[in-house]
């Protein structure tokens, strides 16, 4: 089995969701005491978020494709970041490592294109609600001559992204789980699905630590679920590589 090399602490609550959830897939796969060969670089998520806060999205995007280079050199065969809002610099990871990066987007979108769904609701943060970064992905697009509907995206209301930070990041990240707002985030859901949505997507790995798939009437993917278990497949599925030591030690040089 290869190596997956996990970018975590982005907190660290949704990083052990991950460590859990590929762990849980490679054990149905193969039963016993099988585990999955992981690597994780757990970040400061403090200095993270204030740099988001600041918008110095290149500084975070440093701090990331960083991570990514001390896990390929770790011997890792591909890297997986455990945070929706941090795949806005999935370009920095991807541009520092010759690794491949498993994309939370491309995960999500197989399993919708799977499901046949092509109307879909969004919950997360401000940031990801407001820009196209999850959903849009090159892999999605039509190829010549075989055409694809597009995949309509359902938002709440302006008026809800500042409750759903307030959740998020004042609530679930902290550990702090309230019965009224996962009934706020159900009844927002719940207006997606008014609007059209055919099932509804949880864009932030921490939605998924306080809703469950029992809690709608409607199908829901739980992004951080559907992103790790792609994960594990990807893990059963390849071939072990090759260890390139000195790949890695030129590209540290280069910075």
């Amino acid at each position: 089995m290869n190596c997956l090399g996990l970018i975590g602490g982005i907190g660290w609550e949704s990083t052990a969701l991950y460590y859990r959830l590929i762990n849980e897939t490679v054990r149905s796969r193969f039963g016993s005491l099988y585990t999955a060969r992981l690597l994780i670089d757990s970040l400061e998520f403090q200095a993270l978020d204030t740099l988001v806060k600041e918008n110095r999205w290149n500084d975070a995007g440093a701090i990331l494709a960083e991570a990514a280079r001390r896990l390929e050199a770790g011997g890792a065969a591909g890297v997986l970041i455990c945070s929706n809002l941090m795949h806005y610099v999935a370009e920095h990871v991807e541009a520092a490592v010759d690794i491949p990066l498993l994309h939370l987007g491309d995960a999500v979108l197989k399993e919708l294109r799977g499901a046949r769904v092509t109307r879909v609701g969004l919950l997360g943060t401000r940031f990801t609600l407001e820009h196209d970064f999850l959903l849009e992905r090159p892999k999605d697009k039509p190829e010549p001559g075989r055409p694809r509907k597009p995949i309509a995206v359902f938002l709440p209301h302006e008026r809800d992204f500042a409750e759903i930070d307030r959740i998020i990041y004042g609530e679930v990240c902290r550990g702090i789980v309230r019965e009224s707002s996962r009934d706020t985030l159900l009844r927002l859901a719940g207006e997606l699905r008014a609007q059209g949505a055919q099932a509804i997507v949880l864009g932030s790995s921490e939605l998924g630590l306080l809703l469950k798939p029992d809690d709608f009437s409607e199908p829901i993917l739980d992004s951080t679920e559907v992103h790790a278990i792609a994960a594990a497949k990807w893990l059963i599925d390849s071939k072990p590589s090759v260890a390139r030591p000195a790949a890695a030690t030129r590209r540290t040089a280069r910075g």
